[in-house]
């Protein structure tokens, strides 16, 4: 205990100095220091305080009922030992109803710019979740149940479990040694045939006898691991689009380290998404490749859809493919409350050494936008009721952190989330070539998630704002990850389609039609109707057997490289 507290000294020392003062993220309040303001609401919340304690003692029946139905719909408190003791009843009803007011306060502030009210909620509630009553163990029934079961061992494991978190830096979610890449995850098989100083470009082996003429290109987020599109046979999109006939690359980027500190736009874009595609294109002897673009990386093919049309060779792609994709940040979600002047400096500092940005920082900031899911939940189950981490691949992805390239990484938060150059004419370029996203007119699949927190399904319809190709907009049920990783076999959400031309995603919306289950069995459709002829699957269609030898099996060595 003595070694890992001097340890954390040290660490801390380090970075004194790297953290955001506390108006970085939470801004002017504005009229909330008004003394007059402030001296009603706390009398306002004094007195609904008290009109608890009284429907508690003298109440009728339906009035108590009520207060408990309000209570009982937030999933934090819906055990039953919150209602055992009277008062931990009264301590859940107390803490909803400070949230209530101090959120509602927030609301009703005066004198705050949209972006600044915006900012002062999200902190406000991931103050009030970090409070709430079921994350200390002297306020939760729960915890203090479970600690005496076993005598005090729950509290000694999630105090070991909570050393060992702090140790790494990062929360943990899942059992760390339930998978392991090629065993029983990123498990379609497949050779790397190609690799580079920034990917190895991944080719999967064909499952029919016949395959189209058009190959497919996947270009998974470079601030996550590739295989959320393979996490085991039932959930795999890239399995399952092998299994209807598809001629699948997969390209898996490198986790950054020193050597890639000056990777900017251009190299994603010149030596990664246009390298890969004429690679697949001269390897497979076909003029076009469709192409998939999931989160960031599909902000980057959107930028190389614009650069090929410049450049007179937007014939190289076929079709793209968007996956929960924006290129319009004007309206793009809780992410962009990250993204100011003083935040922008913090993440500066952070990756000034190196030049390089830790991944664990990006997972933290992730993580924060669902943080009673991501954050308070694990720290109630793992740290005070000492829980086993279950075994969960989803997770276990999630915690598979990659570094980014910081130069890169402050260039995309400032130039596109802030300053929203991508869709400004001219304002970016791509090797000194000016890119127009309106001259895109590639044919294009769009999906996005109804639920989806970190690319808003009313900013990823912005892309039919500035494309002016044939467009397909499909509305999927769930969110970032499992509104796209959602197989038919599954038979689970549900998506939408309207042929109309709308304006706005509410009028999409609005004349919907509604299918349930996946909306992969539409996306090939569509894409099929653009793939050409079957031909064999033989010769370079087969990994390894073309110009481009099998340099290892997939999942490949960048996929394990921290």
């Amino acid at each position: 205990m003595l070694g890992f507290a001097a340890r954390q000294v040290d660490q801390m020392q380090e970075h004194v100095g790297t953290f955001p003062a506390l108006h970085a993220l939470w801004p002017n309040a504005g009229d909330l220091t008004d003394p007059g303001k402030l001296a009603k609401a706390q009398a306002e919340l004094w007195t609904q305080g008290l009109s608890i304690w009284e429907k508690m003692l003298s109440g009728s029946a339906d009035e108590r009922k009520a207060i408990e139905a309000r209570a009982d719909r937030d999933r934090r408190f819906s055990a039953a030992q919150w209602k055992a003791h009277p008062l931990f009843d009264l301590l859940r009803q107390s803490y909803l109803l400070i949230c209530d007011r101090m959120l509602g306060s927030v609301d009703a502030a005066e004198g705050l710019d949209p972006k600044q009210k915006e900012q002062l909620r999200f902190a406000t509630q991931a103050f009030l979740d970090a409070m709430s009553p079921s994350n200390f163990p002297l306020t939760n029934p729960e915890v203090l149940e479970r600690a005496v079961e076993t005598k005090g061992e729950s509290l000694l494991t999630g105090l070991t479990h909570m050393l060992r978190d702090i140790e790494k830096g990062q929360l943990t979610h899942t059992a760390e040694d339930a998978f392991e890449l090629g065993r029983n995850i990123a498990v379609t098989p497949g050779k790397v045939v190609k690799r580079t100083p920034l990917y190895e470009l991944i080719q999967y082996s064909p499952s029919t006898e016949q395959v189209f003429e058009t190959p497919l290109v996947i270009f998974p987020p470079w601030i996550n691991r590739f295989y959320i599109l393979d996490l085991n046979p039932q959930k795999s999109f890239i399995r399952w689009a092998v299994e209807q006939g598809l001629t699948v690359f997969v390209v898996s980027w490198k986790s950054a380290d020193e050597s890639l500190a000056g990777v900017t736009m251009d190299d994603y874009v010149l030596q990664g998404q246009v390298d890969a595609i004429d690679t697949v294109r001269d390897l497979l002897g076909v003029p076009a490749a469709h192409t998939i673009g999931y989160c960031v990386a599909g902000t980057t093919l959107a930028a190389t859809l614009a650069y090929l049309e410049a450049t007179g060779e937007a014939d190289k792609v076929a079709s793209a493919t968007f996956f929960t994709a924006q290129v319009d940040f004007s309206d793009a979600g809780d992410l962009s409350l990250f993204v100011t002047d003083e935040q922008l400096g913090m993440i500066e500092a952070l990756s000034a050494e190196k030049g390089v940005m830790d991944g664990r920082y990006m997972a933290a900031t992730f993580n924060m936008l669902r943080g009673r899911d991501l954050v308070w939940n694990y720290v109630t189950a793992n740290y005070l009721k000492g829980e086993d981490y279950p075994p969960f691949d989803l997770l276990h992805w999630n915690g598979d952190t990659t570094n980014l390239p910081a130069k890169w990484h402050q260039a995309y938060l400032r130039d596109l989330y802030r300053d929203n150059k991508l869709v400004q004419p001219g304002a970016l370029e791509v090797a000194g070539v000016p890119i127009d996203l309106s001259r895109v007119k590639t044919p294009t699949y769009i999906q996005a998630g109804r639920e989806d927190h970190i690319a808003p399904a009313k900013s990823v319809w912005k892309i039919t704002h500035h494309f002016n190709g044939p467009l397909r907009f499909v509305l999927a049920g769930s969110g970032h990850i499992a509104g796209v990783v959602n197989p038919p076999e599954a038979q689970k959400y549900q998506y939408w389609t309207n042929d109309d031309a709308v304006e706005t995603l509410d009028d999409f919306i609005a004349g919907a039609a509604k299918t349930k289950g996946s909306w992969w069995p539409d996306w090939l459709a569509w894409i099929g109707t653009r793939s050409g002829k079957k031909i064999p699957a033989a010769k370079a269609r087969i990994p390894g057997k073309g110009k481009l030898k099998a340099l290892e099996d997939a999942p490949g060595t960048y996929v394990r490289t921290p």
